[in-house]
């Protein structure tokens, strides 16, 4: 069965702006389409944001990407999984799950596969700008 969507959003360390090794396998399968914000509040785990889905007007930004080849999207998708942790050990609970999700880009909106935080955020400090890059710059900063 084929998705119904190609299209990834990203907030984290698969945006450009991180410069993170995982950012060229991103830019080898998938094209950006622009930067685009969803839905939600984002939280400061320490190593990583977690991305938290809401229904009120909190929004996170990142950049929204379309798979060049829709025939590796099994392949392309699951390498992903991986780097996201997805794909867990027997016993082990995953830290994130993939959902699709509306992302609002260029004045419209598109579904796109997101990957929500899992677990506890209890404590976390709020990233307020819904930006994690900005966020991060600011931090190095002081």
């Amino acid at each position: 069965m084929q998705p119904s969507t190609y299209n990834l959003f990203v907030y984290g360390s698969l945006r450009k702006g991180f410069q993170h090794p995982a950012y060229q396998y991103i830019s080898t399968f998938f094209k950006l389409v622009g930067a685009g914000k969803v839905r939600g509040i984002l939280y400061d785990m320490g190593e990583f944001p977690a991305a938290i889905p809401v229904h009120s007007d909190n929004f996170i930004v990142g950049e929204l990407y379309t798979l060049n080849n829709p025939d590796e999207f099994g392949w392309a998708i699951g390498q992903i999984d991986d780097y996201e942790g997805i794909n867990v050990e027997f016993g082990e609970i995953p830290l994130y799950r993939r959902d699709i999700t509306t992302v609002f880009v260029n004045g419209q909106t598109t579904p796109a596969w997101i990957y929500w935080y899992a677990g506890d955020i209890t404590g976390s400090p709020v990233i307020e700008s819904g930006d994690v890059l900005q966020y991060v710059q600011e931090k190095n900063r002081l």
